[in-house]
């Protein structure tokens, strides 16, 4: 039992759970402490530069430390973050100084063991079933959990501000979760945690540390696979993210049909959870490649309908497509990221892709928001929809995703990166 990967699905989708209902509850309870609505924009922005940042070094964490124990101790400190939100109200009041310090708080403890545990998946279905194809259906599962629980998760926490309002104390339940997500990782076949280190010259500890970020970044760099599909995603992100924070809630307002705003992400959400099943249903008796064909159409064409703004119902039926072709291509991508890269680097290369998939939202949400404001609604989602429509383009016509159903990694020799001598 302790090698089920049934486990680490329970405490995955706990971990969610608890952060669909912190990003439903939060932005209210800090609108309503501090009484300015820029305040929540700025504690996102803060805190999501703040987890980017500690991508970059929580990778070596993940590689050097027992990769279960940094996943319970890290959902530990996230848990007590969260619950000294509630405790800090009540003794002092919540001000911006508290949600932003314990918000960078959370952000730097969270992120190790968000890789961490990512990275205990594919050691699972190793040490369980050996028959062909088991990777795959776990990271079909994964996604599923995921998809549900985007769903799930802030309906979860509009009704408890439903019941209890917006305070302080509703928190506790995502800090519960991430302790319950925690208590379930201890019971994890210990096996899953180990970390095989590479044989390393003696050197210096800040001089080891860069080299092996260095090595993890040349890795990413190089393999055309493994980077083509951080890529990809960090694009797909990002115009998710400039329609769910800006091109959406201000055509909406404008078409005065504000209550519609929250169903682009619950279309998206649900045409995710559509694509996933399919996927599952039929992963093995459709080909990678025709999954990811489908997919990078699917966006194209998703994203030219909400670019056009036609109307409500277009703009819904879009993102719903969106959702529903681009499931099976992360879930593809998944799989072949996780066969193309050492386990022994696998914490640092999920470190920084980490980095690139958390920056690329904060760097092109306010450029498109500038855009409608200035050039109108009209003019942002057409650029939204020709980015779409290039990357599309490009990712279909990259050498890298030729023939996903084949994949060999014949990049160049991963090396420790040069150092000089002492």
């Amino acid at each position: 039992m302790r090698t089920s990967p049934a486990l680490w699905l329970l405490s995955y989708g706990l971990s969610l759970l608890g952060a669909g209902i912190g990003a439903a509850v939060l932005p209210l309870l800090v609108l309503q402490r501090t009484g300015d609505v820029l305040a929540a924009g700025i504690l996102v922005t803060v805190t999501t530069a703040v987890s980017a940042a500690a991508g970059l070094v929580s990778g070596l964490v993940v590689d050097r430390i027992d990769r279960r124990t940094v996943a319970v101790v890290s959902g530990l400190l996230g848990a007590s973050a969260t619950a000294a939100l509630a405790v800090v109200d009540v003794l002092w009041g919540l001000d911006m100084t508290w949600f932003l310090v314990l918000g960078v708080i959370g952000a730097v403890v969270r992120l190790p063991g968000m890789t961490a545990q990512e990275t205990l998946l594919p050691v699972l279905a190793r040490l369980g079933d050996p028959r062909p194809g088991r990777l795959d259906r776990l990271v079909a599962a994964r996604e599923n959990v995921g998809n549900v629980l985007l769903l799930v998760g802030p309906g979860v926490g509009g009704l408890l501000v439903a019941l209890l309002g917006p305070a302080s104390s509703v928190l506790l339940v995502t800090a519960s979760t991430s302790l319950l997500a925690a208590l379930v990782t201890v019971v994890i076949d210990p096996r899953a945690g180990v970390v095989v280190r590479e044989s390393a010259p003696a050197k210096g500890a800040v001089r080891r540390a860069v080299g092996d970020l260095v090595v993890a970044w040349r890795f990413l760099a190089r393999t055309r696979l493994v980077l083509g599909a951080t890529r990809g995603a960090a694009v797909r992100g990002a115009g998710r993210a400039s329609v769910q924070t800006t091109l959406m809630p201000a055509y909406f307002v404008a078409a005065d049909l504000a209550a519609l705003t929250g169903l682009t992400l619950s279309a998206l959400a649900a045409g995710s959870i559509a694509g996933s099943a399919l996927y599952a249903v039929l992963m093995g008796r459709v080909s990678r490649r025709t999954w990811f064909v489908v997919g990078m159409v699917g966006f194209g064409i998703g994203f030219a309908l909400l670019g056009s703004l036609a109307a409500p119902w277009v703009v819904l039926a879009a993102a719903a497509l969106v959702g529903l072709t681009n499931a099976p291509v992360s879930a593809v991508l998944g799989v072949l990221i996780i066969e193309a890269t050492p386990d022994a680097m696998r914490g640092r290369v999920l470190g920084a892709q980490n980095t690139l998939l958390l920056a690329a939202p904060a760097l092109t949400s306010a450029p498109i928001a500038a855009v409608a404001a200035t050039a109108g609604l009209g003019t942002a989602g057409a650029l939204l929809a020709a980015a779409a429509a290039v990357t599309a383009l490009l990712a279909l016509l990259a050498p890298a995703f030729r023939d996903l159903d084949a994949v060999r990694v014949d990049e160049p020799t991963v090396s420790r990166a040069p150092t000089a001598a002492p």
